[in-house]
């Protein structure tokens, strides 16, 4: 199933309306949705290392202004949209365990680790930075950076490993999402642990 999964994602990201669908997921992705952006955007660039730089302004873009709907439903709609939507992704208690303990420099921190990590899930805290009224300039300031950051570097290694990363990841498609997983999960616990 894994591998079906893998080559209906690198068949999708050969299409012309990929870049569209990146868009479309990195918005959506930053305010509400479940799967990250990264699981179109890496096989868009092996598909077409050329575009490496592209598919990241594009993701960049749309991640940043989806981070900005997400402060703008945290702060203007959290009882009506942000509520329901983080019960539904079970992350309400997550979000309340956050708002309990945050201050300008504990958000800051969130927004570049989320940018760049998904830990925690980057609508949670776009739409905790709103809740808890953050400057939307600097929220806005460092979704820039963290964001870009990630998906400039990824575009970069994927541009210049590209081809032997692919080979290497089909190749071992299992092997990579279990220990994938497993580093994520660590890095969850040291977080939630040490902070």
């Amino acid at each position: 199933m894994l591998r079906k999964l893998y080559a209906w994602t690198m068949a999708l990201a050969a299409r012309k309306a990929a870049a569209w669908w990146l868009a479309i997921i990195a918005f959506v992705e930053s305010s509400f949705f479940l799967v990250p952006a990264d699981v179109l955007f890496v096989p868009m660039v092996l598909a077409r290392p050329k575009r490496a730089f592209l598919y990241a302004a594009i993701a960049t873009v749309a991640s940043v202004l989806g981070g900005i709907l997400g402060w703008m439903i945290g702060h203007y709609a959290f009882e009506t949209v942000a509520k329901p939507v983080l019960a539904l992704y079970g992350k309400l208690d997550t979000f309340d365990e956050l708002a309990a303990s945050v201050n300008w420099e504990t958000i800051l921190l969130l927004l570049v680790t989320s940018g760049a990590a998904h830990l925690p899930p980057i609508k949670v805290v776009t739409i905790l930075s709103g809740v808890a009224n953050f400057s939307l300039f600097w929220f806005t300031v460092s979704a820039v950076v963290a964001r870009g950051a990630r998906f400039f570097a990824l575009a970069w290694l994927l541009n210049r490993y590209g081809e032997e990363m692919r080979h290497f990841i089909e190749k071992r498609l299992s092997l990579i999402t279990g220990i994938a997983a497993i580093l994520l999960i660590a890095v969850y616990l040291a977080y939630h642990f040490l902070r």
